[in-house]
């Protein structure tokens, strides 16, 4: 087995695809950012806090969210959506299905996730937010690549796009476990038969709008009632949509490539608008240089490492002309946590908190020096990518498809 190999042609243009749509995800969210930092900042702070505090929704419903809320309930629902189609379609009609291809990425996901996590416990960090630094943003991480303009080569942008999935999977399931508040069984019941019925009528093709928006936003609701987070709903959506189709044409394919610009150019944009708006001043702390370790840290260590361990104990290893660099330059890529563990603080601190501000502090300061780290490590390899890419694009051949994928 060769780690990061370059995988099917049919694979490589879909994830193309997605490159395109996550990198200009990731500098609508840079920018909201930014926009979040300088207004919270700003002599006109109060009236952010305002905004984020304002509260809609019927009351008798339980309901009445704060736009915060709403934006980290709400709209992230739709972002692990798609991550959950993106998931099913990787691991059931995609190069994934293949588990020696699986195992790396799957293994590079738990050890990106392990390591940040006892990172941050032995740096002190409070034991209820270990999982805040393990979760790796990929529209930032792409967007980063994107501003860079390096030659990376497909395998390994396949590579951390897959290891992020299963990352958001990961994630979903902590969130899921570990920060559910309180359980109450008959709206989680009705939620199931809601998924169910949802599971019947697309494995049925019966795709109206009116039919499954509906339905989808009950589920939501009922999920979000019986006291686990409300965006396992997406996941849990997701996973009953079929992923084969006539002709090539999946049903997984069609919600996919509807959602995810949605998903990319609003909905995650939006949430990091209310999330990252954190009051420079006076918040770093403890939790903060716990999670700024475990990113920059962390992250590297846990997927470097899980990576040699399967080169170690299998008959794996690396693809021709990479090196340990540019694992090297992915784990850095993937301290890059943004969205899920903004997400994270909130659930594990409470959204506003002391606490929750300094993990967030920790996440932006992190996040960008392991984007700085990478971005050397990546330039230094990027007279090589280059060379890589003038030989792949020297083999096209006249059926657009190169030659290397036919080999």
């Amino acid at each position: 087995m060769t780690l990061f190999s370059l995988g099917s042609w049919p694979e490589a243009r879909r994830i193309a695809d997605v490159l395109r749509t996550e990198t200009v995800g990731g500098v609508l969210l840079l920018g909201a950012t930014i926009v979040a930092l300088i207004w919270a900042n700003s002599p006109w702070g109060n009236f952010y806090q305002d905004l984020s505090a304002l509260r809609v929704g019927p009351a008798q419903w339980h309901l009445n969210l704060s736009l915060a809320a709403w934006a980290a309930d709400g709209l992230l629902a739709i972002f692990f959506f798609v991550a959950g189609l993106e998931l099913k379609r990787e691991f059931v009609a995609g190069d994934l299905r293949d588990p020696r291809r699986a195992a790396l990425p799957v293994a590079a996901a738990v050890g990106g996730m392990i390591a940040p996590a006892l990172i941050f416990v032995a740096a002190g960090g409070e034991p209820r937010g270990w999982a805040v630094p393990t979760a790796t943003d990929i529209a930032f991480a792409l967007a980063v690549l994107a501003v860079i303009s390096t030659h990376l080569p497909t395998a390994l942008r396949t590579f951390l796009l897959t290891l992020a999935v299963v990352d958001d999977l990961l994630a979903i399931a902590v969130i899921a476990v570990f920060y559910t508040s309180g359980l109450h069984p008959l709206p989680l019941l009705c939620a199931a038969v809601g998924v169910a019925v949802f599971g019947l009528l697309v494995q049925r093709g019966r795709t109206a709008w009116w039919l499954l928006m509906p339905l989808a936003v009950t589920v939501w609701a009922l999920t979000h009632a019986s006291g686990i987070h409300a965006t396992v709903a997406g996941v849990a959506l997701a996973f009953t949509v079929p992923v084969n189709g006539p002709g090539g044409i999946t049903l997984a394919g069609r919600f996919e490539h509807a959602w995810r610009p949605v998903s990319a150019g609003f909905a995650v944009p939006v949430f990091a608008f209310f999330a990252s708006g954190v009051a420079v001043g006076g918040s770093a702390g403890t939790v903060t240089v716990a999670v700024v370790l475990a990113l920059v840290l962390g992250k590297p260590l846990g997927i470097t490492a899980a990576t040699w361990l399967v080169q170690r104990f299998t008959r794996a290893r690396l693809a021709d002309g990479l090196s340990w660099w540019d694992v090297l330059g992915l784990g850095l890529l993937g301290g890059i946590g943004f969205t899920v563990s903004l997400l994270i603080s909130e659930l594990a601190f409470g959204s506003g908190s002391t606490l929750d501000d300094q993990a967030k502090l920790g996440v932006l300061t992190g996040s960008l020096l392991a984007a700085l780290l990478a971005t050397v490590v990546l330039r230094i390899r990027n007279r090589h990518y280059r060379r890589l890419r003038a030989t792949e694009e020297a083999d096209d051949d006249a059926d657009g498809i190169p030659d290397i994928y036919q080999k």
